[in-house]
């Protein structure tokens, strides 16, 4: 056994990593550790052939043997430590995988914290998370939910050392909806432990990406944990990458300063924007087919359901770039809307725009900025904030400078709440921006804020000295006196408390103090004369006035060639020297030329010199400044110089010199028209804003009277169908009128012609009551009482027994309309058993009349002989007559006959008599 054991260990190390037996592994992950801890730098021997074979490691990882697993894992952490970023970059696309799926999982914690320490090299060594991520994430989708468990809570680490600047969350964000679908408990709480670790560092961007693909129920766990993660502190990254950990930041007070330091941290732990993690989203194709048609309608309640459907399209984190510029152009005909719920919707769809294009929306704030601007003139509180949230998102996505023409014209507007509400517009335009504003611009902003000082209203004013003090804050103290020196104390006090409470993001460092400049040290070892510049310091004469047989790239030739060459290119270049030459005095006749002053050495110093001269500083390869510093050779005193036959090759002539004089002038008078034309363009844009609105208020008062028109009309149609209602009643009622007129008429005609008056007219009035009951016209209670008082006043005296009050009542004669009032009688008040009563106290039928009075014939054929019977008769039917009224009297629900059957009844009563 020991010699076996001691051949084991004589064995490389990778015939030992790939060993049948796993005690042989074993040990060679142990020894191998050892070795690696060892070695003196990254390009020792001893990582080679892991290098060359990095298949050892998959096995050494996800070894089955669980001990032996766990020297494998730290065998691979202290390769990763000491072998460098060659040794992570070539193993780490085998390695990761199988960690993930052992070793991550495994039981024992020792094995399980070298898993996790494995994967943190990579990431620490790599400087970047992004490769080990792209490797873990196909584990989420593994069989077994223990693997996708701990993928998740190594994942959640990554995020928790390096944060997301290191290790982007986008990959992750995407992946997350489908595990928090997962049906293991321990997967879902592993994913919320990861959403909440991603929540420290991406705060409220994270839910537009995936949080509308949980369920409700998920989202109030989350938010729930959220709350608690809103309390802590802002989360800073634990481990150092390996770049990092080399270049660490800048302390306070070197170069940068504390200034420096505090950027470094802010950009370090500051919140990640939503928008970069977010996908872009076309949505053009959803956009509604019919917009334009409904936002051109005369109802606002169209205009705004289009809006509102536009706004449900836009509300996407991120929109993909596209052909908008109709519907910009729509939105901006929306500002001027007459209905305020409009302007806020079409408002509101312009913030999410821009929010969604970001930089692709500024080529579209010429065209909605203005119209935006405009509309601020509203009072109403809401739609003011809608308009005020809109034009910051189009501030976010263009500049200061872009926005600034715009909003300095605003501020001379006439509405004053225009002019307010563009005030505190271009305070949050400068507390946002980054860029600080040139000389130009700082000097248009405090000049109008500084108007704005001397405004009537408290507000305005007030917003004039927060722009003056944020604008110091920006460019400093000493950039913003020469502005407010004029003014008086009370407004400069304004100004500094302004500018001492103001948070800006971008400040305008002034430049250090730069010290004396040192003196100049020629070639030749000399100071410079005091007073003259160095020759490195003079300007570049401009490239086109070289001379002409001078080629365009030439070098400057050393010292000596120089020298020999002057002879032979001094006559040739018109008296003008060339590259390699001193200067010569121009002739008198050419333009004086700028050229520089130099130190002239001795030639003692002219021997030492170098052969050839430095290359010049700031570019200066040509030209004067290009030049070598040497001691020009003087020409023959007898050679004349000979006259200039070309213009002067460095400076500019006369001729250009007016050209460019007459340019100059042409630039200021396109400028100045520019300047015309932009102020005409605002004045038009103004008149034309304001010809739509009243197009506008004339439309809603046109369908504010179209629609009280159509009221009245309607109105006017159901008065003359109740009119024709009431008229076709009225009809039918004189048509029931004139019928039962007709019928009255008959029955009195039918009673006349009778022999038997009294019995057929009685009767007649029976059937007349019975036809007539139900239309309320006629009633018979009457009929019997001016019959007995007819009887009674033609009978004798000794017959009558009634009383004088009893006389009055039944010989009166009714009035008309006491008649027509008693005879408006209808069905209704009479009750089923009124015939039967009424036959009960003795109806006045014709049986009844009959057999008490008989026929008139026979009391007209027994009247002569039998005179005593006939009055015995006629007492008996008066005395039942008297009874019957006095019955009727009882019973008031008979109204009394016409005036005529009444007749008709009396004058057969006295027939009867007589």
């Amino acid at each position: 056994m020991a010699e076996a054991e001691a051949d084991f260990s004589s064995l490389p190390l990778p015939d030992r990593f790939a060993h049948k037996v796993w005690k042989v592994r074993k040990a060679g992950y142990e020894d191998a550790k050892k070795e690696f801890e060892k070695t003196a730098d990254e390009s020792d021997s001893v990582f080679t052939p892991f290098l060359q074979d990095p298949g050892l490691w998959k096995g050494a990882v996800a070894d089955s043997n669980v001990a032996a697993q766990q020297d494998g894992l730290a065998a691979y952490c202290s390769f990763l430590k000491f072998g460098g970023l060659q040794a992570c970059t070539r193993t780490r696309g085998t390695t990761i995988a199988a960690i993930a799926e052992k070793g991550l999982p495994s039981a024992r914690p020792a094995a399980k914290a070298n898993a996790l320490e494995a994967i943190l090299l990579c990431v620490e060594i790599e400087n970047t998370a992004n490769p080990v991520i792209e490797e873990i994430l196909p584990m989420l989708s593994h069989k077994v939910p223990k693997v996708i468990a701990a993928s998740l809570a190594a994942l959640t680490a990554i995020y928790h050392n390096f944060g997301v600047k290191i290790a982007d969350p986008k990959p992750v964000l995407k992946a997350l909806p489908k595990v928090f679908g997962h049906a293991d408990k321990n997967v879902r709480a592993e994913a919320q432990h990861l959403t909440v670790e991603l929540y420290r560092w991406l705060k409220e961007a994270i839910k537009p990406v995936f949080f509308g693909e949980l369920k409700p129920v998920q989202q109030q766990d989350l938010d729930k944990l959220f709350e608690n993660v809103k309390q802590e502190a802002p989360p800073k990254q634990e481990r150092l990458t390996r770049s990092q950990q080399e270049a660490p930041p800048p302390a306070a007070g070197e170069d940068g300063g504390e200034e420096d330091a505090e950027e470094y941290a802010e950009e370090d732990g500051g919140e990640v924007d939503g928008f970069d993690l977010a996908e872009p989203v076309d949505i053009m194709p959803k956009v509604p087919k019919d917009l334009h048609e409904q936002l051109s309608s005369s109802k606002w309640k169209d205009r705004k359901e289009a809006l509102d459907a536009l706004h449900g399209v836009l509300n996407v984190p991120r929109i993909k770039d596209g052909p908008y510029d109709e519907i910009v152009r729509a939105l901006a005909k929306c500002m001027k809307d007459a209905n305020v719920a409009v302007v806020t919707v079409a408002a509101n769809c312009v913030d999410l725009l821009a929010k969604g294009l970001r930089k692709d929306f500024g080529k579209h704030r010429a065209t909605i900025m203005a119209p935006m601007m405009e509309r601020l003139k509203e009072k109403k509180q809401s739609v003011a904030d809608a308009l005020g949230q809109a034009l910051d998102s189009v501030f976010a996505s263009t500049d200061l400078t872009e926005c600034l023409e715009d909003t300095l014209e605003f501020l001379k507007h006439k509405n004053p709440q225009v002019k307010q509400e563009t005030v505190k517009f271009l305070i949050r335009c400068l507390r946002t921006t980054r860029d600080v504003p040139s000389k130009a611009e700082a000097k248009s902003i405090a000049e109008a804020a500084i108007k704005l000082l001397t405004e009537s209203s408290e507000v305005i004013r007030s917003g004039g000295a927060e722009i003056l003090g944020t604008l110091m804050k920006i460019l400093g103290e000493r950039a913003m006196n020469p502005y407010i020196d004029g003014l008086d104390d009370i407004r400069k006090t304004k100004i500094k408390e302004y500018f001492e409470t103001a948070q800006v993001k971008a400040k305008d460092r002034p430049k250090p103090i730069v010290g004396p400049p040192k003196t100049a040290v020629a070639p030749s070892g000399k100071k410079a004369a005091p007073g003259k510049k160095p020759t490195l310091g003079l300007k570049k004469p401009a490239p086109a006035v070289r001379s002409a047989e001078e080629p365009p790239s030439a070098p400057a030739p050393p010292k000596s060639v120089a020298t020999k060459a002057i002879p032979k290119s001094g006559p040739k270049a018109g008296g003008l020297p060339t590259p390699g030459s001193g200067l010569k005095k121009p002739a008198p006749g050419l333009g004086r030329l700028a050229s520089p002053r130099r130190v002239v050495s001795p030639p003692a110093a002219e021997a030492a010199a170098p052969t050839s001269p430095p290359a010049p500083k700031f570019g200066l390869g040509r030209g004067l400044a290009g030049r070598p510093i040497a001691k020009p050779l003087a020409p023959a005193p007898a050679e004349p110089a000979p006259a200039p036959t070309s213009p002067p090759t460095i400076g500019i002539s006369a001729i250009e010199r007016a050209e460019l004089e007459e340019l100059r002038l042409e630039r200021e008078r396109f400028t100045k028209m520019v300047e015309d034309l932009r102020s005409e363009r605002t004045k038009l844009k103004s008149q034309v804003a304001e010809l739509q609105n009243q197009n506008a208020q004339l439309i809603e008062d046109h369908t504010r009277d179209v629609l009280s028109i159509k009221a009245k009309e309607t109105q006017l149609v159901r008065a003359r169908s109740d009119a024709e209602a009431a008229e076709q009643t009225v009809q039918k009622q004189q048509r029931d009128i004139e019928r039962l007129k007709r019928e009255l008429t008959r029955a009195l005609r039918s009673s006349a012609g009778s022999p038997d008056g009294f019995s057929t007219g009685f009767s007649d009035a029976g059937s007349i009551y019975h036809e007539s009951a139900g239309n309320g016209y006629v009633s018979h209670s009457r009929a019997g009482f001016h019959m007995g008082s007819r009887f009674e006043s033609e009978r004798p005296r000794s017959y009558i027994s009634a009383s004088p009050s009893e006389e009055k009542e039944n010989t009166g004669s009714e009035s008309p309309s006491r008649l027509s009032r008693e005879g408006s009688f209808s069905r209704r008040k009479l009750s089923p058993s009124f015939g039967a009563s009424y036959g009960g106290i003795g109806s006045p039928t014709r049986s009844t009349l009959g057999s008490g009075v008989g026929s008139r014939d026979e009391h007209n054929s027994t009247r002569p002989t039998e005179p005593a019977e006939n009055w015995k008769r006629a007492a008996e039917v008066t005395s039942q007559l008297k009874a019957r009224i006095e019955q009727m009297k009882v019973c008031p629900l008979f109204p009394p006959l016409s005036c005529s059957r009444q007749d008709k009844v009396s004058d057969d009563m006295a027939n009867a008599e007589t």
